[in-house]
């Protein structure tokens, strides 16, 4: 092997082991920030499960602010929020079939809209900050209004209320109920 290539490879070697290593402390620091969550319903034959992670208000303004109205919002921090159902779903009197989801929102002030989008993300957002969801790729849509809060919550929670039953989304001081028969 000449010289020359040996170099290339140490040099190509010694910034890829930086790369990984970067991205490693880049992730968990991001995780400590934003941890991550899973949460589950179920109920006779339905299995539901929410992956996310949990940004935290840390004082700022959360909707209208830090999460803009009327945007695309990856519902949660760093990776795309999943929902998995291992049935079928009736979500707003609308079908859901089984499968793996990103979900995704359109916050606004007065109701959401909240999106089940097949295709799966590795990361919710692009560089610049914008969303990477794919419409083409949505497969349901549905309109849920928003309650105002009396108390603040610090950490962005989604949890089923199992008496509804209904998917549960809280932060700073809005809550939205999104029903699942």
């Amino acid at each position: 092997m000449n010289k020359y290539l040996k170099w290339t490879l140490i040099v190509v070697g010694s910034l890829a082991l930086i790369a990984f290593v970067g991205f490693k402390i880049m992730t968990a620091n991001t995780k400590k920030a934003s941890p991550e969550q899973t949460v589950s319903f179920n109920e006779g034959s339905k299995n539901v499960e929410v992956y996310y992670n949990r940004p935290s208000k840390k004082g700022r303004e959360i909707f209208g602010g830090l999460v803009p109205y009327g945007e695309v919002w990856r519902t949660g921090a760093n990776e795309a929020t999943t929902f998995t159902t291992e049935t079928e779903l009736v979500i707003d009197n609308k079908l859901l079939p089984a499968g793996k989801y990103t979900l995704w929102t359109i916050p606004e002030r007065d109701k959401w809209t909240v999106i089940f989008n097949k295709k799966e993300y590795s990361w919710g957002i692009n560089f610049d900050g914008t969303s990477i969801r794919e419409p083409e790729a949505d497969v349901l849509k549905v309109e849920v209004p928003t309650q105002t809060m009396d108390a603040p919550v610090e950490m962005f929670t989604i949890d089923f209320d199992q008496s509804v039953p209904a998917m549960q989304m809280a932060w700073d001081k809005t809550k939205i109920s999104v029903p699942i028969k």
